[in-house]
């Protein structure tokens, strides 16, 4: 274990052998920081975190704090963070407002600096979270999610699986998988590039393209909508479809006016490209 010496350590933490910890980090009670996880400096871990393997935590971050909650009366509540993560300076990620509740961080996710995950927020695997976006309480962010520069996700949102929100979006409404997302709570188009990058073949992606177009090119009611998009055999049309069903916000629709093109279900100007 290699701890620098200004480092505050409560003597209740549980700490892995192999642990790196820099200088001026504070580490309270109860926490437990697991194998090859780096703290690099001015860490700050409030109590009843527990944190997993071989992550990466960068100067100023403060993981676990108290939640910016007018009811939260000083119970005791968590913050648990997965394996293989990298939290930029800055970060803050607060622990939840209930009693014996968590806000969760999950495995191999890319949070950079200055980004805020608010209390009772549920972050999946293999997300990117870029400089300044807010997440409000009670975020639901799935696997492979892109959420880019000073984008605000208003608390109790639900973000979809391999969803991009674009720079500067404002997101209040629940965001289906695999949609891009920009402006005020717009529905752009597919995330053709993510959807190929994560190895969805050609048939995949037409068949989700297929799905969007009916959702919304179609006229059709929500309920009319669902019918159809039960009648395609496919695990990526029924996840659209669960995602439609447990939505309690109401999700992102196209901007008024935006028209699909014959081939990709997506704005006429070009194709998304990050």
């Amino acid at each position: 274990m290699k701890i620098h010496p200004t480092a505050v350590i409560d003597p209740t933490a549980e700490l892995a052998d192999d642990i790196e910890i820099g200088p001026f980090c504070i580490i309270k009670e109860q926490v437990r920081i697991g194998s090859g996880t780096r703290l690099l400096g001015q860490v700050f871990i409030d109590k009843w975190t527990e944190i997993g393997r071989n992550n990466e935590i960068h100067y100023g971050a403060v993981i676990g704090h108290d939640p910016q909650h007018k009811k939260y009366t000083g119970c005791r509540s968590y913050t648990k963070i997965g394996d293989n993560n990298i939290i930029r300076e800055y970060v803050t990620i607060h622990r939840s407002f209930q009693p014996e509740q968590s806000t969760v961080i999950g495995n191999g996710n890319f949070i950079m600096a200055t980004a805020h995950i608010a209390h009772d927020c549920q972050i999946g695997n293999d997300t990117v979270i870029v400089n300044g976006a807010l997440l409000g309480g009670h975020v639901v962010v799935d696997d492979c999610v892109y959420i880019s520069g000073n984008v605000a996700v208003h608390q109790f949102v639900h973000i979809g699986k391999l969803a991009i929100i674009s720079g500067l979006a404002r997101v209040s409404k629940d965001v289906l998988p695999f949609s891009i997302i920009e402006g005020n709570s717009y529905f752009r188009g597919i995330n053709t590039v993510g959807l190929r990058r994560a190895g969805y073949d050609q048939r995949r992606r037409q068949t989700i393209e297929q799905a969007y177009r009916i959702l919304f090119w179609q006229h059709l009611s929500i309920k009319e909508a669902i019918a159809e998009l039960e009648k395609i055999d496919s695990e990526d049309v029924r996840l659209i479809i669960e995602s439609i069903r447990s939505s309690k916000r109401g999700f992102c629709r196209p901007r008024p006016g935006l028209q699909p093109t014959e081939d990709t279900g997506i704005k006429k100007e070009d194709e998304y490209q990050l």
